[in-house]
């Protein structure tokens, strides 16, 4: 049986006769799920070497460890796709997503996504680990993409964002003259009855906040920054096109004003997806457990439409 690297945690002199399984949950954040699982495996959870029980106490300089089993991703099948990496640890694994690909294997869509690229990369370097994407990122969305190495940092880094403790920051492109410099958008969302795939603002909704900033006004269009505080199905494209001002290049979520003309076809000629992207990805690093935090340039295409809107100002 193959093991990850273990957590290692060194008791300190105030925490002299803590029950272990308080250590395991209140220091090392394991959830009560996590922790069940691990206690299954033979070598889970030892203390200065030895496989202990959680409800013993432990003493200060207690050398406490946790091992999970290496798993992999058996039914993705490997594949030799590109791939932008920003950032490769034991623990995770940090791309720059490129627009048009997808980020798991769906039905109907087995091959081609980020899935497939880096469970072959994996396997060229010799690294057993199940592909556990900590967030999603749409079909056509660039950008920051944070990959889980272990149960463990899944959980770690999910659980920062139920406490909305994970920094998203997006760049988009959006028609208009943006009134506000800034900005909050708090309206709720849900699925359009008349169309299930679509969401729109409705007073039933779930509760939706988006922030956004003006970065560079054009004459026709702005480049925003955005960030979140819930992470809602097309929650920027929505909230932004209730703003009036929807994204460059986005069909679902366009308004007629910016669907037509010579501008709209300009656009169309130099972007073939919404002009949005995943631009900074920060949070606590579960195994440094320091603030990271990390950036994606915006990629050809957006930069080309970017070059475009100045010249024409």
């Amino acid at each position: 049986m193959s093991y990850y690297e273990p957590l290692v945690y060194i008791v300190p002199p105030e925490e002299e006769g803590f029950i272990l399984k308080t250590v395991l949950q209140k220091r090392l954040m394991v959830s009560r799920k996590l922790l069940s699982r691990i206690k299954l495996t033979e070598q889970g959870i030892t203390v200065n070497g030895v496989r202990q029980y959680i409800n013993i106490k432990v003493n200060a300089g207690d050398r406490v460890e946790i091992r999970m089993e290496e798993e992999e991703s058996e039914d993705i099948l490997p594949q030799d796709l590109p791939l932008h990496i920003l950032h490769e640890d034991d623990h995770l694994l940090i791309l720059a997503k490129e627009a048009g690909i997808i980020v798991h294997p769906t039905h109907g869509h087995y091959v081609n996504t980020i899935a497939n690229g880096v469970v072959h990369h994996w396997q060229q370097a010799g690294i057993t680990c199940r592909f556990r994407p900590i967030h999603r990122l749409d079909q056509e969305t660039s950008g920051v993409l944070a990959i889980a190495k272990t149960p463990y940092v899944h959980q770690q880094i999910s659980e920062q964002m139920i406490q909305h403790q994970v920094k998203k920051e997006y760049l988009a492109f959006v028609w208009g003259t943006v009134a506000d410099a800034k900005g909050t958008i708090n309206e709720p969302i849900d699925r359009d009855p008349e169309q299930p795939h679509v969401r729109i603002v409705r007073p039933d909704g779930y509760s939706a906040v988006t922030h956004y900033e003006v970065v560079q006004q054009f004459a026709q269009a702005a480049l925003v920054r955005i960030w979140l505080e819930t992470g809602r199905t097309h929650q920027i494209r929505v909230h932004m096109r209730h703003l009036g001002h929807p994204l460059l290049g986005d069909k679902m979520y366009t308004l007629p004003e910016y669907d037509q003309g010579s501008a709209a076809e300009e656009v169309n000629q130099r972007l073939d997806r919404q002009a949005l992207h995943a631009h900074k990805l920060g949070f606590v690093h579960p195994g440094t457990r320091t603030w990271t935090e990390y950036l994606a340039p915006l990629p050809a295409d957006l930069l080309t439409l970017q070059t475009w809107l100045e010249k024409n100002n």
